[in-house]
C-alpha cells in the first residue's frame, strides 16, 4: 500500500516527511472530482476536504505513537519555513482512521454547518474512501468500513443537527441553572412519542421519562448522545439544557 514513507528515520526533514503527504493526496482527490462535478457540488466537496484537513491538523496527532508524535511535535513547533502541519508531515494511511472522529466529533462540535454540508460530509468521505482504495492508499477493508460510516453520517448528521435545534428551542432561556442540575453526556436509551429516557455517562443512572415535543422524539435515535443538563425534582426529570447532539 502506498503512502507509508515517512517513518521516523534520522537524516532531517526530507527523510522524515512522508511522500506523498496527506495534503498532496487530498489535493489529487479534489483534482479528480473537479473534472467530473458541477461547480456547486465541487464547492461542497472542497469545503468538506478543507474541514477534514483542519480536523487532521488539530486532532490526529493525539493518536500517534511516541516516535511519530515526537516528529510531529518537532516540525509543528518549528518556526518560519520549517513549520509543518500534520497533513504536511504524514502520509495518507492516517486519513481513514481519523474519519470517525471527523464525522462524530469535529463536524458536530467544531463546525457551524448547515444541512447540505453535514450531508455532504458523509457523501464525500464515502467517495474519498473508495478513491483511496483505488489508488492503493488504503485497503478494501478500510474503505468498506469508512463507506459504511459515511453512509450513516450522510443520514444521521443532518437529523442530529435538526434535533439539536429543536432541543435548544425547548430549553433556551426557560430554566435558570441550579447547583443540583446534572451536567453530562446522556445516551438515549429509550423513547416513546413525547418521552425519552437518558443514561448519564458519568454515573450510569437512567433518567426519565423526560417529556419532550413529539417532533423531538421522532428525531431521536437509541444510542445517540445529548450533551446537556437534566434536573430531577422528585420523580420528575426535565431537560434544562441541550448543547449538542452526537449521532
Amino acid at each position: 500500500m502506498q503512502g507509508t514513507a515517512g517513518d521516523n528515520t534520522p537524516g532531517g526533514e526530507a527523510a522524515a516527511v512522508a511522500s506523498p503527504t496527506i495534503s498532496a493526496v487530498l489535493a489529487g482527490y479534489l483534482a479528480d472530482e473537479k473534472a467530473r462535478l458541477a461547480a456547486k457540488t465541487y464547492g461542497l466537496y472542497a469545503d468538506v476536504i478543507e474541514l477534514l484537513q483542519h480536523s487532521l491538523n488539530g486532532y490526529a496527532a493525539n493518536s500517534l505513537d511516541k516516535g511519530k508524535y515526537e516528529l510531529w511535535e518537532e516540525l509543528f513547533n518549528a518556526e518560519g519555513d520549517q513549520h509543518r502541519e500534520f497533513c504536511e508531515i504524514f502520509g495518507p494511511e492516517h486519513i481513514l482512521p481519523h474519519i470517525g472522529e471527523f464525522l462524530s466529533y469535529f463536524m458536530v462540535s467544531k463546525v457551524m454547518a448547515g444541512q447540505d454540508l453535514l450531508r455532504a460530509s458523509g457523501t464525500v468521505t464515502k467517495k474519498l474512501a473508495k478513491w483511496l482504495a483505488d489508488k492503493g492508499y488504503a485497503t478494501a477493508e478500510q474503505a468498506g468500513d469508512t463507506v459504511e460510516r459515511g453512509t450513516d453520517a450522510a443520514r444521521d448528521l443532518p437529523r442530529a443537527e435538526k434535533l439539536g435545534a429543536v432541543l435548544y428551542e425547548v430549553t433556551s432561556n426557560k430554566y435558570s441553572p441550579e447547583d443540583t442540575d446534572i451536567e453530562d453526556r446522556f445516551e438515549i436509551m429509550r423513547m416513546e412519542p413525547g418521552k425519552v429516557w437518558l443514561e448519564g455517562f458519568e454515573d450510569g443512572r437512567l433518567l426519565g421519562p423526560i417529556c419532550l415535543p413529539v417532533e423531538a422524539t421522532k428525531l431521536c435515535r437509541v444510542g445517540w448522545t445529548i450533551a446537556g443538563a437534566v434536573r430531577e425534582t422528585g420523580k420528575k426529570c426535565v431537560l434544562v439544557e441541550a448543547w449538542k447532539v452526537y449521532p
